[in-house]
């Protein structure tokens, strides 16, 4: 069986759990083989973008503006909803510049974070968990994530007193990436990924994904 080696984030979670199961019977439908290859976030996508890798896993709508050599597969996989996490449950977080004054941690490479903190403090790490162990330490006064892979990580560590502080940042859906010599095959998962939306096997991996992370 061919397959296919898909990059993405290092640490494992919601949404990328989500991605990689319903990539991977898309691609089952298809007679390919899904291997998923993890490295740091900027690494994931200049590495798909370079032809190292056969595409990256999941990123939002827009990214082939900066790596031409990506192209999205025009099936969302999931969304993605950014929040901030504090210690300080008083922080009067409302948008993006009323993060101004703190300093912010975000796992390095999201490219949502760092356009929109460009100019700001700014302490980006290469795992979440690290960005929280800063955040407890004091070394940072806000971190920036997707909200169901926050309070994921959060579940393991009830007393740090971590919380999702105000409402969220963006929300936005998340494609596949395939690069230029797939273009070919770009119909095919598409149509692949279509027919999972028509026969719901694509919304029950979604539902049982968010089952397993949120109990």
């Amino acid at each position: 069986m061919p397959r296919m080696r898909i990059s993405t984030l290092l640490e494992p979670e919601p949404v990328a759990e989500m991605a990689e199961r319903i990539l991977r019977q898309a691609y089952r439908r298809l007679g390919y083989d899904l291997q998923v290859e993890r490295m740091p976030a900027e690494r994931s996508l200049v590495s798909a973008n370079a032809g190292e890798t056969d595409g990256e896993l999941y990123r939002r709508a827009g990214i082939e503006q900066t790596y031409p050599h990506l192209h999205r597969v025009p099936v969302a996989l999931a969304s993605y909803e950014i929040v901030a996490f504090a210690r300080d449950q008083r922080l009067p977080v409302q948008g993006w510049d009323s993060l101004r004054p703190y300093r912010l941690g975000f796992v390095k490479g999201i490219k949502v974070l760092e356009e929109m903190t460009a100019g700001m403090q700014v302490e980006p790490v290469a795992k979440l968990q690290q960005a929280f162990a800063k955040l407890e330490r004091g070394r940072c006064d806000i971190v920036l994530a997707n909200r169901i892979t926050g309070l994921a990580l959060l579940r393991g560590q009830p007393k740090s007193g971590i919380a999702v502080v105000g409402a969220p940042l963006t929300a936005f859906p998340v494609f596949h990436y395939l690069h230029d010599r797939h273009l070919a095959l770009l119909a095919a998962v598409t149509g692949s990924l279509q027919e999972m939306e028509r026969d719901h096997s694509l919304a029950r991996i979604q539902e049982a994904v968010r089952a397993e992370f949120e109990h």
